[in-house]
C-alpha cells in the first residue's frame, strides 16, 4: 500500500486532500500540530504524526519511524502578525522538512509542493492583461509571496523528486477568507476597491486536489503548474453569485478608490500589531486586493498532468454557499 504524508492536514486544503488520499485507498498520514483542530479529520483510518517544523532536529526525529512513498506540503500561513512569521513558517519550515526527508533517504517517488499565484505579483497589468507563463520572472508584492518563492528556490538547488503547484485565489467548503465576503453579503454590505479593471481567477478546492494526486502520478521533476478553473472573471462576479445563492437580500454595493484600502489596511494592521491578533486588513490584503491581473497560463498543467477543472465559479460558489448554510457558518 502507498503511504502518503500530508503537511497542513488540519488546514482548508489539506483536509481535502487527505479524504482523496483516503479514497484513493493509500495509508495516510496526517501531520498536525498538538493545537491543531480535527474538526475536518474525522475519519478513523487516519493516522495522525505530529511534526514540528521549526526544528529540523526534532522533525528528523519524528520522522525516523516512517517510510513514506509520497509527501505532500500544504502547511503553511496565509496571515502573519510579523513579516518574518511567513518566512520562519513557509520558508524555513519547508526547509527543515526537506532536509529532514533527505537526511533521512526518505524512498520518496514525489514531493508535491503548494505553493502560490501570488510569487509573481502585480505583472502584465498593462491592458489587455496577459497570462502570467511559467517562463515570467517572479516579482512578488506580498512577504506572503516572496516565503513561497524563497520555498521554491530552495527546493530547485536539491536532488528530490519535487513538483510545485501554483494555484490561483482557492475557495470553496471551510475556506475562510472569501467566507467574510459571503458574511457580508448576508450582511447587506459589499466592499470592492479600485476602478480599473481586475481580471481575477479562481479554482475549487476539489479541483487543487485533483491535481496534487495527478501530479503525484504524472509529475515531472522540477516542473511547477499554474492551477485555475480555466476562465477570467470581473470584480464583481464572485460577490454577485455569492448574493444569488443567498436568495438576492437587498444589499449596498460600495467600490472605494484604491487610497481608501491603503488607510483601512495601514490601520487594521497597525490594531493587529497593537492587539496582538492576525487580522484579514493587513498590507499584504491591501497589496492583493489592488492587483489587477490574476491571469494565469493552465495549459502546461493540461497537457503534462491531464488536468481538466470540473467546477466553474458559478457551480463552485453555489456547492460551497450551500456548505457554509448546512454548518451554521451562514
Amino acid at each position: 500500500m502507498k503511504k502518503i504524508l500530508i503537511t497542513g492536514a488540519s488546514g482548508f486544503i489539506g483536509s481535502f486532500i487527505v479524504e482523496e488520499a483516503l479514497r484513493q485507498g493509500m495509508e495516510t498520514w496526517a501531520a498536525v500540530r498538538k493545537s491543531s483542530s480535527r474538526a475536518f479529520l474525522q475519519d478513523e483510518r487516519i493516522h495522525f504524526i505530529e511534526l514540528n517544523l521549526s526544528s529540523e532536529e526534532e522533525l528528523t526525529e519524528q520522522l525516523r519511524p516512517h517510510q513514506f512513498n509520497y509527501v505532500v506540503h500544504a502547511a503553511g500561513v496565509t496571515k502573519c502578525l510579523h513579516k518574518e512569521d511567513f518566512f520562519r513558517i513557509n520558508t524555513e519550515g519547508t526547509k527543515h522538512l526537506v532536509n529532514a526527508l533527505l537526511k533521512l533517504q526518505m524512498p520518496l517517488t514525489r514531493f508535491v509542493f503548494v505553493s502560490s499565484l501570488s510569487i509573481f505579483g502585480a505583472i502584465h497589468e498593462q491592458q489587455p492583461y496577459q497570462p502570467i507563463c511559467e517562463s515570467d520572472e517572479p516579482q512578488p508584492n506580498t512577504a506572503y509571496g516572496r516565503s513561497k518563492l524563497a520555498a521554491e528556490q530552495f527546493l530547485k538547488d536539491l536532488n528530490l523528486p519535487y513538483v510545485i503547484l501554483r494555484p490561483t485565489g482557492v475557495y470553496g467548503p471551510r475556506e475562510k477568507d472569501y467566507f467574510m465576503m459571503a458574511k457580508s453579503i448576508k450582511g447587506h454590505m459589499d466592499f470592492a476597491v479600485g476602478y480599473k479593471q481586475q481580471d481575477i481567477t479562481f479554482v475549487y478546492v476539489k479541483d487543487v486536489v485533483q491535481a496534487v494526486f495527478l501530479a503525484l502520478e504524472k509529475g515531472k521533476t522540477g516542473r511547477c503548474y499554474f492551477l485555475s478553473d480555466g476562465q477570467v472573471y470581473q470584480s464583481r462576479t464572485f460577490s454577485d453569485l455569492i448574493h444569488q445563492e443567498l436568495g438576492r437580500p437587498w444589499w449596498i454595493r460600495v467600490k472605494a478608490p484604491i487610497w481608501v484600502l491603503r488607510i483601512i489596511t495601514f490601520f487594521g494592521e497597525y490594531w493587529g500589531h497593537l492587539t496582538g491578533k492576525v487580522t484579514a486588513l493587513n498590507n499584504d490584503k491591501y497589496n492583493i486586493m489592488k492587483q489587477r491581473n490574476w491571469r494565469c497560463d493552465i495549459q502546461p498543467a493540461i497537457d503534462e498532468l491531464g488536468f481538466q477543472p470540473t467546477y466553474q465559479l458559478a457551480e463552485g460558489v453555489k456547492e460551497t454557499v450551500a456548505w457554509y448554510q448546512e454548518n451554521g457558518w451562514l
